[in-house]
């Protein structure tokens, strides 16, 4: 038997799989809403009652209801101590109370009447809302053609929702009825109505104007009392996104009387959106005032314009809570100086040698370990194609590190395994890999089914392919996150270009290090058989881990497109199988089906593939959370440990291996989540499948650009990140630490 055996992938396999590395931003952009979840309250009746707010339907008509003649409704709202609501402007976090009437024919309710607001400062958060007893009055025009009913009264109804604070938030909601009299006054309310109307800040005729100066706005506003002159005020704007709402007087922002004018001059919020035509904002006497208006509201135009830099997705609630979620952040992420240079080197460097022994890079380093058997007796040649995978290698984690580094430059939320976010790319290596176990399996040789003069003999060469399966290795390795990688890449990602850069070199030289050494130290690989026919059963046995690497894929597809995107992949994973086989055969038959098969891969693809790219049916991956696992939020977190509860999130994906080695091997076991129960820790899991902005602002905030994550938050102590390969052991250790 001649054992003169050449054990390669197809070189066109090689190329697409180059190509789809380079082309690893294409993504899809899935928009992932959020929504809170009230809690229902309502039942018939004008009162509400919780554990922290008492909330009643109001009404004031003196004269009664009558024709033309205006009317006020309101929603009292008394405070448990410490609570409070939001204005219309909640701050750097929190929700307005959202007021929604059914009104009989010929009523109509205009807008909230906002009494002005107080600043509530939480930690480094700054929040515009109420305390205490609140009244939110509406005004509420009768037609001029309004016939009054036959019965006494009229049917009010409303549904009213509110999120209430302290530390931790509680989303609330109520439904209200109320019998107003048409023909008799209703009045009981009045000292609450006109306490509300005392509140109401007076409109200012003077002429205001915001100037845009860099990231600064500079404030002028005209015809205030002379009495104010001197003074300090306090302002409120009623758009939120604009300014900084905590920035502290004297040193985040300043003000100044010029004569009869005040000015400000007040920091530009880094969540501001695009800029608007005009300004509305409130004015306030910062110390407390006697009879006259408490406030005063005006316009101001906005002169300029400045650059704006919305974060994609991520609402100014969400920024404000990951920034609370943070303030106690652990150390992680030193800033970018000589020493954690090197700590992010030494990180990368060891990262990448255990990236080895990942699960993802089985297949590619299973194949080029018979390489060494193959080319034993050839040192030279032996030697060179270590050192073209060690390059292959090396390129594609700089690529791959350019690529992210360009990408979020650009504004785009983007983390390590960012290719694996989109379907498109998900679907594309499933394609990739059941063509290489097609070959490996010994259905075709790409050499056999095109001329020779179109496969190009230096495609063939052992060293191109060396080089090309040390791309292939990286684009699967991507998904798999070793320990001390995480860190290193969360210090990369923050890092100047050039630094950066180097990180990703080391992640390279880790993962290519233990292939080259053994190709120039041919005493590491002694213990291989020499060739012989066993190479050929090897070829076959490595199909069986593709097509298991491509079950994997249509799995994580599945987590993202839902079933119906996972079916139609399986569907064209099958064409394309078929098609393959048809350009095995010989003859017009080869040219005619195959050209049959062509043809309907391509229409399947038109009227199947869009399923691949849709969204899940579920509104995000979070949906998909069950059992113990609640979905994770930064909100959440916040309010858990606010009321002294522990919390313990698992930041995860479908693509990543690593996760979900560690569901199994550690989360799942029954000793670790009896113990996460009987110490009351609430279990989150942030589910960074697609992408999403959300997670990966989060784990920025953790010093990670990747998933996995494992964080316990204790109350009152530094958040507690863990090691990316987790074992039962670390987290009974943490646990024990509450």
């Amino acid at each position: 038997m001649n054992h003169r055996f050449h054990f390669r992938f197809p070189a066109f396999a090689w190329l697409l799989a180059l190509a789809l590395l380079l082309l690893g931003a294409a993504r899809d952009t899935h928009a992932q809403a959020g929504a809170l979840q009230l809690r229902g309250l309502g039942g018939p009746g004008a009162v509400v009652t919780t554990e922290r707010v008492r909330a009643e339907l109001v009404a004031h008509a003196p004269e009664g209801v009558a024709p033309g003649q205006p009317l006020w409704l309101g929603l009292s709202i008394t405070h448990q101590p410490e609570w409070h609501t939001y204005w219309k402007n909640p701050g750097d976090s929190g929700l307005p109370t959202q007021l929604e009437w059914q009104l009989p024919a010929g009523l109509e309710a205009g807008a909230i009447a906002w009494p002005l607001p107080k600043i509530i400062r939480v930690g480094p958060l700054a929040n515009y809302g109420y305390e205490d007893r609140l009244l939110l009055p509406v005004p509420v025009q009768v037609a001029s053609d309004f016939q009054a009913p036959d019965g006494d009264t009229l049917t009010i109804r409303l549904h009213a929702s509110w999120l209430v604070c302290r530390v931790e938030c509680i989303p609330e909601e109520g439904n209200f009825t109320l019998q107003l009299p048409v023909r008799s006054a209703t009045a009981l309310h009045a000292q609450a109505f006109a306490a509300a109307q005392a509140r109401q800040p007076a409109q200012l005729d003077g002429h205001s104007t915001a100037k845009v100066a860099g990231e600064r706005l500079q404030l002028r506003i005209e015809g205030l009392p002379a009495a104010l002159r001197g003074q300090d005020l306090a302002l409120f704007p009623e758009a939120p996104e604009v300014l900084e709402h905590a920035a502290l007087p004297g040193s985040g922002w300043t003000q100044a009387w010029d004569g009869t004018a005040w000015t400000a001059d007040w920091p530009l919020s880094a969540m501001r959106g695009e800029t608007p035509a005009e300004l509305p904002l409130v004015v306030a006497p910062a110390a407390a005032q006697g009879d006259g208006p408490v406030g005063w509201r005006s316009v101001a135009k906005v002169e300029g314009r400045w650059d704006s830099v919305p974060v994609a997705g991520v609402s100014p609630a969400l920024a404000a809570a990951l920034a609370a979620n943070a303030q106690q952040a652990p150390a992680a992420a030193p800033a970018p100086g000589g020493a954690s240079l090197w700590f992010a080197l030494l990180g990368g460097l060891l990262g990448g040698l255990i990236l080895n022994l990942m699960p993802c890079v089985f297949p590619v380093l299973a194949i080029k370990i018979v390489g060494f058997a193959r080319h034993g007796q050839n040192q030279r040649l032996q030697r060179l194609n270590g050192l073209a995978y060690g390059a292959g290698v090396l390129l594609s984690f700089l690529a791959l590190g350019g690529l992210l580094l360009a990408l979020r430059a650009a504004g785009q939320q983007l983390g390590w395994g960012f290719q694996l976010q989109s379907p498109g790319l998900v679907a594309a290596m499933a394609a990739l890999f059941t063509l290489l176990g097609l070959n490996l399996a010994g259905m075709f040789e790409f050499g056999r089914m095109l001329p020779q003069r179109w496969t190009g003999a230096q495609l063939r060469h052992p060293v191109a392919e060396s080089f090309l399966s040390g791309v292939l290795a990286v684009a699967i390795a991507s998904p798999c996150t070793a320990p001390f990688m995480g860190a290193s890449l969360g210090l990369a990602i923050d890092m100047p270009a050039a630094q950066a850069l180097t990180v990703f070199a080391a992640l390279g030289v880790g993962m290519a290090l233990p292939y080259v050494l053994a190709s120039w130290v041919p005493a590491l690989v002694r213990w291989l058989p020499r060739p012989g026919a066993w190479m050929e059963t090897f070829r076959h046995a490595m199909a069986f881990p593709m097509f298991a690497t491509v079950a994997w894929l249509v799995w994580v597809l599945g987590q993202q497109s839902g079933i119906d995107g996972a079916g139609a992949l399986l569907v064209l994973l099958v064409a394309l199988s078929a098609l393959v086989w048809a350009l095995t055969l010989a003859g017009k038959t080869r040219w005619l089906l195959g050209g049959l098969m062509l043809l309907g891969t391509l229409w399947l693809g038109s009227a199947i593939g869009p399923h691949i790219t849709r969204a899940a049916a579920a509104e995000s991956p979070q949906a998909a959370v069950a059992g113990d696992w609640q979905p994770w939020s930064a909100e959440r977190v916040a309010s858990l440990t606010a009321a002294g509860t522990p919390v313990f999130v698992d930041f995860t994906a479908a693509w990543c291996v690593t996760c979900q080695v560690n569901k199994h091997t550690t989360l799942n076991r029954d000793e670790v989540r009896a113990d996460f129960a009987a110490r009351g820790v609430a279990l989150l899991r942030a589910d960074w499948t697609r992408r999403d902005p959300a997670i990966t602002a989060a784990l920025a905030a953790l010093g990670r650009s990747g998933v996995p994550v494992y964080v316990l938050y204790a109350p009152g102590k530094p958040p507690q990140v863990m090691t990316e390969l987790l074992s039962p052991a670390e987290v009974h250790a943490a646990l024990q630490t509450l």
